[in-house]
């Protein structure tokens, strides 16, 4: 079983950046696509990022592309989120997910662990 543990949330202004991180441990980590997640209050969970095991090929949906990029350090087992024009929409508790099988693609991974996430929130 995976263990996921998320850093760097925080509360910054319309318009800044973060860089959020996720160690992942108890999983041959370069062998697996990586995703981030995102769960604002009332809502549901939404996929906001995804890179395959290769780090060659990243997925955003429409609303993220052009602000978050994703990205991975094999050697730290590290996967990162870089975020930038923050919204005050992006608001949420964002987690990292890790996918049951091996070699996943970055859209259509089989995540089944999840971090306890970390908490973003943009101010107006």
């Amino acid at each position: 079983q995976a263990q996921l543990v998320e850093s760097g949330g925080g509360l910054v202004q319309t318009g800044g950046s973060l860089r959020l991180s996720c160690v992942v441990s108890g999983r041959d980590f370069p062998l697996y696509a990586m995703g981030w997640f995102r769960q604002a209050p009332g809502k549901e969970r939404e996929f906001v990022a995804g890179i395959d095991w290769t780090g060659r090929d990243t997925y955003y949906p429409d609303s993220i592309r052009g602000r978050f990029t994703i990205s991975r350090d094999n050697a730290k087992n590290t996967v990162y989120l870089q975020m930038s024009s923050l919204k005050p929409e992006d608001t949420a508790v964002y987690s990292c997910a890790a996918p049951q099988r091996k070699f996943g693609t970055a859209r259509y991974a089989d995540f089944s662990s999840w971090g306890q996430g970390t908490q973003v929130t943009v101010s107006s």
